[in-house]
């Protein structure tokens, strides 16, 4: 009851989930305890609060951004798993390769990402800059680095063109706090959302979703 009471909180922003999407979604909670335990992915202050501050906060992207079916997403430096996860069982025809330079992470998304059933999913040890270049629509991340560093991974692996219907491929990632430095010092002139304008909880009051086109 405890862990539907969470799904809740999603279903409260998206309410056109199938019974597939819902029970994945609800699956989540029992992985991230499981791994959590053996591999720490999440910080266990956050782990309770899984649903709105991973799970919530990474579809801050879907409720912007619909990614058309075919497309081909990375998300550098997925950590756990965000906002990747969340992102393929949101969009089940997308394909979504989950990329980090941290092997026992990637162990922890390839493993959740199976037990959920994601077809669409494929976790890579990696760093950004060794993937193939010109080979993704749109390029997602939480909280990794610098937009400027980001940028630089980006968009080298970004081809040109418009897999979403409200915006050309692209970098859209999440990220929080004061972010005047930050972008003056990127070389890139973003779209900034504040993710507050999406959800009400109060947690999402100084986090952003930033977008830079290809």
């Amino acid at each position: 009851m405890e862990d539907e009471a969470r799904l809740d909180l999603i279903l409260k922003y998206f309410s056109e989930l199938s019974s597939t999407q819902e029970m994945q979604l609800k699956a989540l909670m029992p992985l991230y305890r499981e791994w959590n335990a053996r591999i720490n992915v999440i910080s266990r202050k956050d782990l309770d609060s899984l649903y709105e501050r991973h799970v919530l906060h990474s579809l801050a992207i879907a409720a912007v951004c619909n990614f058309r079916d075919g497309a081909e997403v990375i998300d550098i430096g997925t950590g756990g798993g965000f906002p990747g996860i969340p992102l393929a069982i949101f969009f089940p025809e997308v394909q979504f390769t989950l990329a980090d330079s941290i092997g026992k992470k990637i162990k922890v998304v390839s493993e959740v990402a199976q037990a959920i059933g994601l077809k669409n999913v494929e976790a890579i040890h990696a760093r950004a800059e060794s993937l193939s270049k010109g080979s993704f629509d749109f390029a997602v991340s939480r909280a990794v680095a610098p937009l400027g560093s980001l940028w630089g991974w980006a968009k080298p692996l970004l081809r040109v063109g418009r897999k979403s219907e409200e915006y050309g491929n692209g970098l859209i990632c999440l990220k929080g706090g004061d972010l005047a430095q930050e972008f003056a010092e990127s070389g890139v002139k973003p779209r900034v959302l504040p993710v507050s304008s999406l959800f009400e909880e109060p947690s999402f009051l100084e986090k952003f979703l930033v977008y830079v086109p290809r």
